[in-house]
C-alpha cells in the first residue's frame, strides 16, 4: 500500500435522445368509426445535425465532469462563457496568467478545507460508533482494530520489514478504493514506507492473520489523500499478512 495511489479510470460517453409518444385521446362515450388514423409516434429527437454538433457537446460534457469533479460546479456561467469566447476571438483577457493561478489555487484550497473538515467530522462519529461494537480494540493514536482471523505463525513485521498482504480498502460510506484481493496479486512493500495507520496496526499482526482496521484521517493521507479518496478521510482496511521478510 503506497502513500501515493495511482488510480486509472476509462469512461465512455453515451449520448441518448428520447421518444416522446403522444397519447392517444379517450372520449366519454365509444366511437362508432374513427374516420381518421391513429396518430403516429413522434420520431426521436435529434439534436445533432453534424459531427460538429456532436464533437461540440462531447467537449463541453468533458469540461463540465472536469471541473466538477475538481470542486468547480459553482461558477457563474455568463463569465465562464464570456471566457470561453474571448479565447476564442483572440480577445485579450481580463486576467494574466499570475491572477489566474492565484484565484484558482485560491478557490481549490478553499474548497479542499472545507471537503476536509467535513470528511474529518464524519470519520470522528463513525470512530465513536465503531468502538462500541464487540471485539473493536482502539489504540491510544486513534487506530482500531478488530481481529477477523488469527493465523498460526508468530512471526511479526517491523518497520524494516518487507510485508507481503491481501487487502481491500474502502471508505466509510462503503466505496472501494483499492484492493490486491481484486487484481487477484498480493502486494509487497516496505512497512516503513506507507501510511502510519499501516504502520503502527501491522506490527501487531502475525502472519496468516486477518484483521479489519479502521485508520483516522491523520494516520492516512490527511488533508493530502489522492482523488480516489478525498481530504480528511477515515480509512477502513481489511488486511490479511501473508509474509514477513526481516
Amino acid at each position: 500500500m503506497n502513500k501515493s495511489i495511482l488510480v486509472i479510470t476509462a469512461s465512455l460517453l453515451t449520448i441518448g435522445s428520447f421518444a416522446q409518444v403522444k397519447k392517444p385521446v379517450t372520449s366519454a362515450k365509444p366511437a362508432a368509426k374513427s374516420a381518421t388514423k391513429p396518430a403516429a409516434a413522434v420520431s426521436p429527437a435529434k439534436p445533432f445535425k453534424n459531427n460538429t454538433d456532436s464533437i461540440s457537446y462531447a467537449v463541453g460534457l468533458r469540461i463540465g465532469q472536469s471541473l466538477k469533479a475538481q470542486g468547480f460546479d459553482n461558477l457563474n456561467m455568463s463569465l465562464f462563457e464570456k471566457a470561453l469566447s474571448d479565447v476564442k476571438l483572440n480577445k485579450a483577457a481580463l486576467l494574466d496568467d499570475a491572477a489566474i493561478t492565484a484565484c484558482i489555487s485560491a478557490y481549490q484550497m478553499k474548497a479542499s478545507e472545507a471537503k476536509s473538515a467535513a470528511s474529518k467530522a464524519e470519520g470522528v462519529f463513525y470512530l465513536k460508533n465503531n468502538a462500541k461494537r464487540p471485539g473493536v480494540v482502539t489504540l491510544p493514536s486513534g487506530l482500531q482494530y478488530e481481529v477477523l482471523k488469527t493465523g498460526t505463525d508468530n512471526t511479526k513485521p517491523t518497520l524494516a520489514s518487507t510485508v507481503t498482504c491481501h487487502y481491500t480498502g474502502t471508505l466509510i460510506n462503503g466505496t472501494k478504493f483499492d484492493s490486491s484481493v481484486d487484481r487477484g496479486t498480493p502486494a509487497s512493500f516496505l512497512l516503513g514506507n506507507v501510511i502510519r495507520g499501516w504502520q503502527e496496526g501491522l506490527q501487531l499482526m502475525t502472519v496468516g492473520s486477518k484483521w479489519r482496521f479502521v485508520i483516522p484521517a491523520e494516520l492516512a493521507y490527511g488533508d493530502n489523500g489522492p482523488p480516489s479518496i478525498g481530504p480528511g478521510a477515515t480509512l477502513i482496511f481489511e488486511v490479511e499478512l501473508l509474509g514477513v521478510q526481516n
